[in-house]
């Protein structure tokens, strides 16, 4: 399995010139799509869509965001910014903060019916037309709304934010896996800046329901390998292990 993973990662990383349309899921693999597949690139479409389909960032606030939200311009158009990477809104961790909104999570679309859920994101609310978003990128973000979602608090405590992993097991996919690109100690790359740093440790102790979303679905418009192939408690040991790299 790790093999194959790795193997993957190297084939994404020396033909990125040749396939990017491949790889952000502009069109279908070889062999046709499968649910792994759309179901990861929807997922990352939920993270940021316009990373993804390589279309300009938004610059203005999303029509439908809350007047009193704290938050403005393009980053109001992710999904995930009203519905949380709990997939749970204002009844989860988005439930008080910087990221308040009081809409709902998309929990409750576990299972719907993927076109209907993909009227509702054509609807004049959400705004997601086909100038902006195409049919085959919102089929897959409808997809994942649908099959891709998980029970984060089967997986996280919800009031320790740990993560109810092995630490060893995912120290095994981690050294052999993300630590190509992201260091042993989790500090090759820093998502914040010297003031703040942000590590993989930082993330992974601060909001580790966005961590375990990443390492499912990877990040949008890089390559980052995606683990969604691997078993969830596989992912979830991974987490646990990253909580324990240094988050300064």
């Amino acid at each position: 399995m790790l093999r194959g993973i790795i193997i993957g990662a190297a084939a994404l990383a020396v033909s990125l010139g040749v396939t990017t349309a491949l790889a952000q899921g502009l069109v279908e693999p070889p062999g046709g799509a499968s649910s792994v597949w759309d179901t990861t690139r929807g997922g990352e479409l939920y993270d940021e869509w316009w990373a993804v389909i390589e279309a300009d960032e938004p610059t203005e606030t999303h029509p439908a965001y809350p007047a009193d939200g704290k938050q403005s311009g393009a980053t109001t158009w992710r999904c995930k910014e009203c519905h949380g990477w709990d997939y749970r809104g204002k009844d989860g961790a988005y439930g008080s903060g910087s990221h308040y909104t009081g809409i709902v999570g998309i929990d409750r679309m576990k299972d719907a019916p993927v076109n209907n859920i993909v009227r509702i994101l054509r609807d004049e609310t959400h705004g997601y037309t086909p100038e902006l978003v195409s049919d085959i990128a919102i089929q897959k973000l409808a997809l994942f709304v649908s099959q891709g979602q998980i029970d984060t608090d089967l997986y996280i405590d919800r009031g320790t934010k740990l993560a109810r992993g092995d630490a060893a097991n995912g120290a095994r996919y981690f050294q052999t896996v993300c630590a190509v690109c992201h260091g042993y100690d989790g500090k090759n790359m820093n998502f914040g800046n010297e003031a703040e740093p942000e590590y993989v440790g930082t993330v992974a102790s601060d909001n580790p329901w966005e961590a375990l979303h990443k390492i499912r679905f990877g990040q949008p418009g890089v390559g980052m390998v995606a683990l969604g192939a691997l078993d969830i408690e596989t992912l979830v040991d991974i987490l646990t292990y990253t909580q324990h790299l240094p988050t300064k």
